[in-house]
């Protein structure tokens, strides 16, 4: 029953995301692509021509990897300017998030995420709690594995899915990463850039990353046709 719950919520937000746009709020699916894989072919890709298939070098060189934080607006199918760097901590991602309220700070904000321990951090309640304006000194939060909203993750992911806060949280059940559309756009990322390219760098594949989500947001951005409802399908 919880599941299905869980489940329904999801789908219903994502229904809702056309009209809560309307009125200037923003439903957004946000997650971390990490490990991703700066590879150097070690020598360069022979073109296809008449009769014969592209030809890719199989061995290549690693120059390390960079983590990718992402948000996909459900409403306009726009990724918004995502964060690229060495690593997805509690911090990387409260810094994601409040870079993201900024670009448009007094609205209200639906973030659809995962069960991650970092998406029920002490950094983000504090975060939503400063946005909010809820706690006027650290303390009455709480203290983190003692009392208060800080006390346990239940607590805090309970704080961070209130739906009366102006920016909350929804999270996907566990295992259920098909939930969030941030996962289709990561696909696209991967056949459109990342699989069949080759990187001189982590910057390179950072500025890469970056231009490619421009040029996705100029030609290629459009809501996803979410068609599950969250109700089992009919026999």
């Amino acid at each position: 029953m919880a599941f299905a719950t869980q489940v329904q919520t999801i789908c219903d937000i994502y229904a809702a995301a056309p009209a809560l746009h309307a009125e200037g709020a923003h439903v957004v699916s946000c997650d971390e692509m990490t490990g991703i894989q700066a590879l150097e072919r070690a020598a360069p890709t022979l073109p296809m021509w008449s009769g014969h298939p592209e030809r890719r070098e199989f061995e290549y060189i690693r120059h390390g990897t960079q983590a990718l934080i992402a948000s996909f607006d459900v409403a306009t199918g726009v990724v918004l300017p995502p964060s690229i760097g060495p690593t997805r901590t509690e911090a990387d991602f409260a810094a994601h998030i409040d870079r993201t309220i900024a670009t448009d700070p007094n609205a209200a904000w639906v973030f659809v995420v995962d069960q991650l321990d970092t998406h029920k951090s002490e950094t983000l309640v504090r975060l939503v709690a400063t946005h909010c304006s809820m706690a006027r000194n650290p303390d009455d939060l709480g203290v983190k594995y003692k009392a208060g909203i800080l006390r346990s993750l239940h607590t805090r992911a309970s704080f961070l899915a209130d739906p009366t806060h102006r920016i909350r949280f929804v999270y996907t059940p566990t295992h259920c990463s098909w939930l969030n559309q941030i996962e289709l756009w990561f696909s696209i990322l991967v056949r459109k850039l990342l699989h069949r390219a080759s990187f001189l760098s982590t910057h390179d594949l950072r500025n890469r990353i970056l231009a490619f989500v421009d040029y996705f947001n100029r030609t290629m951005a459009h809501p996803f046709a979410w068609t599950y409802t969250g109700r089992p399908l009919a026999a």
